[in-house]
């Protein structure tokens, strides 16, 4: 793992590999990316999309200058958001994003937030639902992440399990797969194998938790799991994004398929 650590002894990316326009271009595979944060870009053999694309405008530090801005982006065919936190859904990343981008997906009060509130068109899905993106298939799964409940500052609305999901993405080349931010869900433990989980191991009470994601990775063990959520603000007592991938080695079945990429680093996927 190519990994260093920052002065408070946060475990984050040795580098950052700049994403440029040729990443966009069309391709007879497919590839995925770690933007940071949660954000993923994948280009699935010319469908290009990018999953809680956190660019620019956060409200924290961060570790390190993302690897696009939304300038430098010249097309996406859609953008998925799992669930309101600004570190998933950046409003200003979305908007900047809007000459680009042909489409934006999410659960049913997100899609409604980007559009009354954002002028962002955002389609609104219900969990279990499916739509594609050219050739890639995706599916809302679901995630129970909703902390907005007991702290009484966010009790303006009741939060709804379904306003948060992941995605389940078919593609030529394989099944991808991000549970999203959600507590550990029975349901996740009974999928058919993906071939790859975007992976959220934070030991958060309202994410996976450290152990719930050994579990979920150790029952399905030949998926790669490419580490999310970790590495990227600057909050090395926060649970939320602080976590270790190094921590994983040890109790993951398989280690070997644990990558920590570089933001920006291509992992490819190929149909044999």
């Amino acid at each position: 793992m190519d990994l260093k650590y920052s002065e408070k002894g946060q475990a984050m990316p040795a580098r950052v590999i700049p994403i440029t326009k040729e990443a966009f271009a069309p391709i007879d595979h497919t590839t995925v990316r770690w933007l940071g944060s949660a954000g993923i870009f994948i280009n699935s053999r010319s469908t290009t999309l990018m999953i809680d694309p956190l660019l620019e405008g956060f409200d924290m530090d961060t570790l390190f200058e993302s690897p696009i801005l939304p300038a430098n982006v010249p097309s996406l065919d859609g953008i998925l958001i799992t669930h309101i936190d600004n570190d998933h859904f950046s409003r200003p990343t979305c908007k900047d994003l809007l000459p680009v981008c042909a489409s934006y997906h999410a659960p049913q009060y997100v899609a409604s937030v980007m559009r009354e509130e954002e002028g962002i068109p955002g389609t609104g899905h219900d969990i279990h639902e499916t739509f594609a993106l050219k050739d890639v298939k995706v599916t809302l799964t679901p995630a129970d992440h909703d902390w907005q409940n007991v702290i009484p500052e966010f009790q303006y609305r009741h939060w709804e399990k379904e306003d948060y999901c992941g995605f389940w993405l078919e593609t030529p080349d394989g099944v991808i797969w991000t549970p999203g931010d959600s507590r550990p869900l029975e349901e996740q433990f009974h999928m058919p194998e993906p071939d790859v989980i975007l992976f959220d191991f934070s030991d958060n009470v309202f994410h996976i938790t450290f152990d719930g994601a050994v579990r979920l990775a150790n029952t399905y063990p030949n998926a790669t799991l490419i580490c999310i959520h970790w590495g990227t603000v600057d909050a090395p007592d926060m649970n939320t994004f602080n976590g270790d991938p190094e921590d994983l080695l040890s109790h993951v079945v398989n280690p070997e398929r644990v990558l920590a990429l570089a933001p920006g680093e291509p992992f490819v996927m190929k149909k044999q």
